[in-house]
């Protein structure tokens, strides 16, 4: 399923993501990684002939995508020795909020608010909201916080506080994709800043 996902060199860094996150902080960050993955399957394949049809099915992942939402929660692997493991898995839960809202979002029958002037937009605009894809966005990172409260023992009232970290993250990739519809930055640029807000989040999670 993996390999159907990514282009040749998305599976080679995702392989490679997947080794360092086994050596540097064992099967528990492997392990949170690893749904990130299935869960990203899973909601770019819901609804994917509706997708196609309006022309916004993104199927196969480049490289760059694995890079820019895999890169922080690797660094944040790495340095788990000295942040603890909150930042690595808020950024998680950011980047998978960011993946539902935009792989569900688009789902819903009224289209996106675009945060700079506030009027409808297409589904699929960067820098656009929706009630469903909002929604979408809570659960995703939710999901995670739940997740990690078997994967790393960590609290119901601790996964509250990620999945608010994860949702902060993924409004971040909002605000960015502003900048992206007026020519400044880009989806890579944007899921670095969404891993990054969640990162930042997970640094004040005691």
């Amino acid at each position: 399923m993996m390999s159907v996902m990514l282009d040749k060199k998305g599976l080679v860094l995702s392989l490679l993501i997947g080794i360092i996150a086994f050596v540097y902080g064992g099967k528990e960050y492997l392990t949170l990684l690893l749904i990130l993955l299935a869960m990203s399957v899973i909601v770019t394949r819901y609804g994917a002939e509706e997708k196609k049809e309006r022309g916004i099915y993104e199927y196969e992942r480049s490289w760059e995508n694995v890079l820019s939402n895999g890169c922080v929660p690797t660094l944040l692997i790495i340095t788990s020795p000295i942040f603890g493991i909150f930042p690595f898995i808020t950024s998680v839960a950011a980047v998978t909020s960011d993946k539902f809202a935009s792989e569900l979002g688009v789902l819903g029958k009224k289209k996106p608010i675009f945060l700079f002037t506030l009027k409808e937009v297409a589904p699929g605009t960067s820098g656009a909201i929706s009630v469903l894809g909002t929604i979408m966005s809570m659960a995703g990172a939710l999901i995670v916080g739940a997740c990690a409260i078997f994967v790393f023992e960590i609290t119901p009232s601790t996964a509250l506080i990620i999945g608010i970290g994860g949702c902060v993250g993924s409004f971040i990739d909002s605000i960015a994709g502003v900048f992206e519809e007026k020519g400044i930055g880009n989806k890579f640029s944007s899921n670095i800043l969404c891993s990054i807000a969640g990162g930042i989040f997970g640094l004040f999670i005691k």
